[in-house]
This record gives structure tokens, C-alpha cells and sequence, in this order.
């Protein structure tokens, strides 16, 4: 066993050994080491395959950062984590890849497994919002790539864990931001005015204090690259619509209370979400809302544990957050892409597995 570690350390795959143990302590080879050698050769054979086949590109940790082209469907585009590619009239493919991004700039290196994190948990949400009351549709068709057409099915090895079939919608030009505690843009905006995106608080609240109720606080939706920005309720039913700005922050506020209370008993406080509305590409007038994008993940919100909460201070986090905080702590100008130190990767997952675990009770299917 000590060749294979030495192996493994060697060749920076040490996470490789864990499966491949596991695998050879199921299949009870005659020869243990050669056991792990051939498991360890045949991903890696794998993973060249897929690379090639779909130029897939990977960072030297084996994070996945472009999924490259899948044919027969056509690529839209990449998003800050998202790579978008159309199966037919109605349907797209969502595939998240490893990268990460921070105030709005995407690094020069991934999060290796984050992307399955991402998509997982985006799933379990979807889905236990439909079955807790939740009121409208959301856009996911299926996260099983067995359950997708054919042009999806034989991109499986790269498609599994990280992939989901979704409905096309018309998506609204506002992101839908929910605040139960008040930080990060919400704190710097109430610092300067008294208010977040119109809504007049008490004074005297501190960093990370909790509100007296959520708040639904909007931003524009930005090009990639530039930067979200704060709005207030009255320019969002400008841009959308009273009726429509109206269900946006009913239904928006109805998903952070659905979470909240789903992770209140897990010691898990939910300070502020983000997502994003549609509606079906055909809708006239008066359509239903329809909850599209990633839900509740890490990315796009903050989660804080419960035990050791205290206002007045920042506050331990199971989130992206923790990335901001180090380019921060090394003054980073907010436009140069950079590749986040092996430390900072390494806390990262540990910290994306953890909120995983804690809300869906099961582990991540790395």
C-alpha cells in the first residue's frame, strides 16, 4: 500500500486513493497494489478520454474548467460557472464546471468537485421546494443523465453529477435577492443610507444583526464581467411591472422562509439568498413565475452555522465568502483574474461539502 501512496502523493491524486481502496477492499483482488494501479490507470484513461473527446479543460488539481463542445448539441455559452448548451426547442443543458468566481471575476483555477456540489444541491433544493409549498414551477426537467435524451446520454462521463436538463425560459432582468441578517452589500448600503434597496430599518443595527423580517432586496442582472448593483423595490416594478415585481418578491421571500426552516433544526442559518425568475418562452401577460437558475447553493448564498452566532461581527461561513475574504485579506483589485492558492481550494470544497451534508443529510456524489 505505501508504493501506491507514494504513487498517489507523487502525482498530486491523493483523493484518487480513498475510491480506489475502497473500490479493491470490495472487489478483494489476489494482488491489493495492482488492484489500486489498474483502478488509478483506468480514471485516468477515463479522464484523458473525456478530455479529448470534448476538449474539456482541466486545471492541474483536476478541476474542471470548460467543458468544451458536445456534440450534437450546440453550445450557447459560458456563464461565471455554467456552461450553457441547447438540446432542442424547449430544453437546454445546464452543465456546472469547477470554476469560481468572486466579485465578478472568474479565477484562473477551479474548485475541484464544486461543480457537482453546485448541481446536487441545486436538485435537492428544487425539489424539496415543490414539496414544501412553494406555489410555482421551477424549470428543472431531471439531474439524471439516464433520464435525458440521447444527445445528452452519450456525454455521460463528463455529464454526471454536474449536469441538468432544464426548461427554456424568458428570464426576468433582475436578480431576486432575499436578506434574513444583514451583511455583505446590504450592510455597506445601510451604513451609508439608513436603507437597503428602499426598505427604511431601524437604526442601530450591527454587522450580521438579524432583521426583523426578510427583506426582498433586488440587483440588476450585470454582463458578464461587470459588476450587480443594488435597486430599490420601485425600480424593479418599473423595469418588471407592478403584478410581476410583486409575485417576484412573494415568491422569492417564500423560498428563503421554505429554506430557513429547513435549516434552522441543522444549526443552519440562512443570512441571504440570490435567485432568478422566468417565465415560459411562449408567455403572454400575467404568466405564472417560474424559479429558474441555481437555488440555494453556496455560490449564491451565505450560510452561517447557529451555534456561536453573535451580531457585531463577521461571521463563520459555509460559503463563497470565505474566498472573498482571502482576496480581501490580499487587497485584490477586483479585475485581475488570479489562481487561488492550494490552502484556500482545500477549504473551499471542505466548506461546500459540509453545508451539503448538513442540509440534505447524505454526501455529495463526487
Amino acid at each position: 500500500m505505501s508504493a501506491a501512496r507514494d504513487y498517489l502523493a507523487a502525482h498530486g491524486v491523493q483523493e484518487a486513493l480513498a475510491a480506489a481502496v475502497s473500490e479493491v477492499l470490495r472487489s478483494r483482488p489476489a494482488d491489493p497494489i495492482l488492484g489500486i494501479c489498474d483502478i488509478l490507470t483506468a480514471k485516468e484513461a477515463a479522464k484523458a478520454s473525456m478530455s479529448a473527446a470534448s476538449g474539456a479543460k482541466f486545471d492541474s488539481a483536476g478541476a474542471l474548467l470548460s467543458v468544451g463542445e458536445l456534440p450534437p448539441l450546440r453550445k450557447l455559452g459560458e456563464g461565471k460557472v455554467r456552461d450553457l448548451y441547447e438540446v432542442d426547442a424547449g430544453h437546454l443543458l445546464v452543465v456546472v464546471t469547477d470554476r469560481i468566481s468572486a466579485f465578478d471575476v472568474i479565477m484562473l483555477n477551479g474548485v475541484k468537485g464544486k461543480g457537482k456540489v453546485l448541481n446536487q444541491l441545486t436538485a435537492f433544493w428544487l425539489r424539496h421546494l415543490a414539496e414544501n409549498g412553494l406555489g410555482i414551477e421551477h424549470h428543472m426537467v431531471t439531474d439524471d443523465v439516464a433520464q435525458m435524451p440521447e444527445s445528452c446520454k452519450r456525454h455521460a462521463s463528463i455529464l454526471e453529477g454536474r449536469s441538468m436538463l432544464v426548461r427554456k425560459l424568458r428570464m426576468l432582468p433582475v436578480e431576486s435577492i432575499v436578506r434574513g441578517y444583514i451583511t455583505g452589500s446590504g450592510w455597506a448600503d445601510y451604513q451609508k443610507t439608513g436603507s437597503v434597496c428602499g426598505h427604511v430599518l431601524p437604526a442601530g443595527l450591527q454587522l450580521c444583526a438579524k432583521l426583523p423580517e426578510e427583506l426582498f432586496t433586488p440587483s440588476t442582472k450585470a454582463e458578464l464581467g461587470q459588476h450587480d448593483e443594488n435597486i430599490t423595490v420601485s425600480q424593479a416594478s418599473e423595469m418588471l411591472g407592478e403584478s410581476i415585481a410583486e409575485d417576484v418578491s412573494k415568491y422569492a421571500r417564500r423560498v428563503y422562509t421554505i429554506a430557513a426552516a429547513h435549516a434552522a433544526p441543522r444549526g443552519v442559518l440562512v443570512a441571504d439568498t440570490k435567485m432568478e425568475f422566468g417565465v415560459a418562452l411562449d408567455a403572454s401577460g400575467g404568466a405564472p413565475l417560474i424559479l429558474g437558475d441555481e437555488v440555494l447553493t453556496p455560490d449564491c448564498s451565505r450560510y452561517w452555522p447557529s451555534e456561536g452566532y453573535e451580531a457585531g461581527k463577521d461571521q463563520p461561513s459555509y460559503d463563497k465568502q470565505y474566498v472573498r475574504d482571502y482576496l480581501s485579506s490580499i487587497k485584490f483589485d477586483k479585475k485581475t483574474p488570479i489562481a487561488l492558492p492550494a490552502e484556500v481550494v482545500g477549504a473551499t470544497i471542505e466548506k461546500y461539502i459540509a453545508i451539503y451534508k448538513l442540509l440534505t443529510d447524505k454526501e455529495p456524489v463526487l
